[in-house]
């Protein structure tokens, strides 16, 4: 599982409201590991943090930080700054499918038509690879021998493998992406206060 905290398109003090939040939830929740972070200007300050969960034990406790999360602070940036409620987006993100091209796939022979005269048609020449995890099923019967048909067969499914593993890894991003700037003011799920970020409330 992956948790994105998010500034959404809000000033630098939300953008050190991540920060502060990230590493105020991996001392409270132990196996949340930081998979990425984009950073803005200011020291410790960052767009978007990017967590990994571990411990899949935490799953249930980390789906109730789904939402927004409030920080009552004054703008240590601004300092004559009246405003001292800021925002930041938590949201759970789908993991990119994870696709191994090296094994788990069965393998046929069957005969097949084409070069090699009437050695096709005595010999199982052709090759069927059926990648079990996906259903993706490739042939090869461009070579008189079965074991060269193999490696063709091997290497049209890892071009397919890994374009399906990039056309994931895009979705995955986009969703991110699209998580970064959906920021809901109101409701909490949690209220922090203070530079000290102090836990003040959570909801349940």
């Amino acid at each position: 599982m992956l948790i994105q905290i998010s500034s959404g398109q809000g000033p630098t003090e939300c953008e050190l409201a991540v920060g502060l939040l990230a590493k105020s939830l991996q001392a409270e929740f132990v196996g949340l590991e930081i998979k990425k972070a984009v950073t803005s200007r200011q020291e410790n300050c960052f767009s978007s943090v990017t967590l990994e969960v571990t411990n899949k034990d935490l799953e249930p406790d980390i789906l109730k930080l789904e939402g927004t999360v409030q920080w009552i602070c004054r703008s240590p940036f601004r300092p004559h700054h009246k405003r001292k409620n800021w925002y930041v987006d938590v949201s759970v993100l789908s993991t990119a499918e994870i696709i191994d091209a090296d094994s788990d796939y069965k393998v046929e022979y069957f005969h097949s038509g084409g070069k090699g005269g009437q050695n096709v048609n005595k010999v199982e020449t052709g090759v069927r690879l059926i990648h079990r995890p996906t259903g993706t099923v490739v042939t090869a019967t461009e070579e008189r021998t079965q074991q060269t048909n193999r490696r063709i067969a091997e290497k049209k499914l890892q071009e397919i493998l890994k374009q399906r593993q990039t056309q994931s890894n895009r979705q995955a991003d986009r969703e991110a992406w699209h998580e970064h700037y959906r920021l809901e003011r109101g409701n909490p799920v949690r209220v922090y206060e203070g530079l000290n970020f102090k836990l003040k409330s959570k909801g349940e």
